[in-house]
């Protein structure tokens, strides 16, 4: 369970990558406008490397380390408690580019993002550093395709946006967290093969937004105040029930958002948002076309986010919670086997303040797992918490060097527990 568990993070860290083009990237994005001024074509990206020092949980005989089942403090192994690795941090680079065009009034675009890792990968998902990939010689990167999705509206109609894009559900706070562009906590860099990409804030006082196959409507803005709502593809669990069958879906999932932006004055801005998700899972047991037993359950979820900037400080507050949602990730550890639903609530708090081309910054969140009603599981997870503390230098407008420090402290429901100090440095080109 531990490693299917902390795959997928590693695997969801990864996808994050997609969320440069959509914040870092568009400020200095290279645009390219066809003779006629019909068309627009847009190129973004970045690339990034960090080194990541992690100082593990000790599993030693004298000191073992507590059982806990979706725990996000690394763990030593037999050669000690330290691990060494140089790759991503929470994003991958990327490049992605955009198309745009005006039609009959309407504003039209496609948009296609590529996510190569720096770490070796000879086959299995590139993304998941338990899925046979190896970190061998005369191997290779992978390449990673997060983003194809379309868009069309104009400022009167709103905006329509078909296709795999990132969810509304926790998107604002990791779009937000300072250790996008560094590492925060260090998920599979700090494993014999490293995934792609470390965790960041992920599991660590929020659930990963993830990338979904989606249908969108948003609203035109109204005086700062816009909604967007549409249905997604329903996503499996990765928790199934043992000996259990997923079925098909009867309705997709929806999701929703209300973001309302305030100018306060010059160089002070009022920002918040509300999202929620609801979605559907179904499995059968005994297999066959007359299945014994069938469970089914709806997992829900909701988050606040809100944000203040008053000229170089910056400060944010996110809180979610979720009933069948499960922690870390989308629909993982949402339920028992019986299909009873696990509630899960988390938060993070961050503050910046940036002199000249320096800024600090501090973020703490924890995500919480409750057990479902009658349940016996004492290994379970109940919580992963983080605190990091990070510098990161505009050395141009283009290049960003970086230093953080986190600390990630995992909690099982029988209250053992496990504790992993990460230090990274790295570099980030954004353009």
């Amino acid at each position: 369970m531990k490693n299917i568990f902390a795959s997928y993070c590693y695997r969801g860290a990864l996808l994050a990558g997609a969320l440069v083009p959509l914040l870092v990237a568009p400020a200095m994005a290279v645009d390219f406008t066809t003779a006629d001024g019909k068309y627009t074509l847009s190129v973004a990206g970045n690339v990034n490397g960090d080194y990541v020092y992690s100082s593990c949980q000790s599993n030693t005989p004298g000191s073992p380390a507590a059982p806990v089942a979706g725990g996000l403090a690394c763990v030593g192994g037999g050669n000690g408690n330290s691990v060494s690795s140089v790759d991503n941090g929470l994003l991958p680079a990327a490049i992605t580019f955009g198309i745009v065009t005006t039609q009959d009034g309407i504003d039209v675009g496609a948009h296609f993002g590529f996510y190569p890792g720096i770490v070796t990968h000879t086959g299995g998902d590139p993304n998941n550093a338990n899925a046979g990939g190896t970190n061998t010689a005369l191997g290779t990167a992978a390449l990673d395709v997060r983003q194809v999705y379309l868009t069309f509206g104009n400022k009167d109609m709103g905006t329509f946006t078909v296709g795999r894009q990132i969810g509304l559900f926790g998107e604002d706070v990791i779009l937000n967290d300072m250790t996008l562009l560094g590492v925060g906590g260090p998920g599979g860099a700090a494993s014999p093969a490293p995934g792609n990409t470390t965790l960041g804030g992920i599991g660590l006082g929020y659930i990963y937004t993830d990338w979904l196959a989606q249908m969108d409507y948003t609203t035109p803005d109204f005086a700062g105040f816009n909604v967007t709502a549409g249905i997604f593809e329903p996503l499996e669990s990765l928790t199934d029930p043992a000996g259990s069958s997923p079925e098909t879906k009867k309705a997709p999932g929806f999701h929703g958002k209300a973001a309302y932006t305030l100018p306060i004055a010059d160089g002070v801005k009022f920002y918040a948002s509300a999202t929620f998700l609801t979605q559907e899972q179904d499995y059968d047991f005994g297999g066959g076309a007359d299945p014994t037993t069938h469970v089914g359950y709806t997992g829900t979820a909701y988050d606040i986010f809100a944000k203040i900037d008053v000229q170089d400080f910056e400060a944010f507050g996110y809180y979610y919670h979720g009933s069948g949602i499960g922690t870390t990730a989308l629909f993982v550890n949402g339920a028992d086997a019986l299909g009873d639903k696990r509630d899960s609530d988390g938060f993070m708090a961050q503050l910046t303040y940036k002199f000249g081309p320096v800024k600090l910054g501090a973020n703490y969140g924890d995500s919480r797992l409750d057990l479902a009603s009658g349940e016996v599981n004492p290994t379970l997870v109940r919580s992963n918490r983080k605190a990091t503390g990070g510098v990161y230098y505009s050395v141009t407008k283009n290049l960003t060097l970086l230093a953080e420090y986190s600390n990630v402290r995992a909690e099982a429901q029988n209250g053992g527990t496990d504790t992993a100090n990460t230090v990274n440095i790295g570099a980030f080109v954004g353009f």
